[in-house]
């Protein structure tokens, strides 16, 4: 009577505390499918001018957290159920998530480092058609008036495409007086090194994050097969 009531004790606790990790497991796959949405729209400008199809690393984070949002959803169903079976499957599919994080955390980075490479001819095909390409004009004015900067490399680059053009408002320190040809009117920065530090900084981050997080359900998995297990001695115990 003893070992059963032990036993029960256990599968309480476990329950309790996978009940726990899936509520925690629910809320880093929000934290997951806000960071990848965000980044996307944060980055969007600067993504756009760079390599095609360079945002998916970010969506795929997303999705990756919404699939997150719905494995702890249902998770925390099987958990009150107490199917031995089903949590078996809920460790195994705990263990492929933290695979695919860690797979996200890497395309991340190598996201960083293609978007990082392409962003030169990017923004220099951009400045190409600005004036004439609408969408490209308006991610070039973003940038510059955000990042205070003006041109790729520096503001001589406008004068020097082929054919010249005009430098663009968006390079002025102030928009009420501002007088093109005069250097300590506008940015004299070249807007490169500013968005490849822009970049670094934040998906970096998000990248060693995912990577971080990644070990994470593993302490699911043990959860999940300890409570399977104690379920299934439970049951031994009382048919015995």
């Amino acid at each position: 009577m003893g070992k059963r009531f032990e036993t029960i004790a256990a599968t309480a606790c476990m329950t309790t505390l996978l009940m726990l990790f899936n509520f925690v497991f629910w809320c880093t796959g929000i934290a997951m499918l806000c960071v990848g949405i965000l980044m996307r729209i944060q980055l969007r400008d600067y993504v756009d001018m760079s390599v095609e199809g360079s945002g998916a690393a970010l969506l795929g984070l997303a999705c990756l957290g919404g699939l997150v949002v719905l494995a702890a959803t249902l998770a925390c169903c099987c958990t009150a159920r107490g199917h031995p079976a089903l949590l078996y499957l809920y460790g195994g599919f705990l263990a492929v998530v933290a695979l695919l994080e860690l797979g996200a955390g890497a395309s991340v980075y190598a996201y960083r480092t293609t978007l990082t490479e392409g962003f030169d001819q990017g923004l220099n095909d951009s400045m190409a058609l600005y004036g004439i390409d609408k969408a490209k004009s308006a991610h070039i004015d973003v940038m510059q008036s955000t990042l205070h900067c003006c041109g790729n490399r520096a503001y001589t680059d406008w004068s020097e495409m082929k054919p010249p053009k005009k430098i663009p408002q968006t390079c002025c320190k102030s928009r009420d007086k501002c007088a093109i040809d005069n250097i300590n009117d506008i940015y004299d920065e070249g807007c490169y090194d500013l968005v490849i530090d822009f970049i670094n900084s934040n998906i970096g981050l998000v990248a060693g994050s995912a990577v971080g997080v990644a070990f994470f359900p593993l302490i699911g998995v043990f959860l999940a097969c300890c409570l399977a297990s104690n379920i299934n001695k439970a049951k031994y115990e009382q048919v015995a």
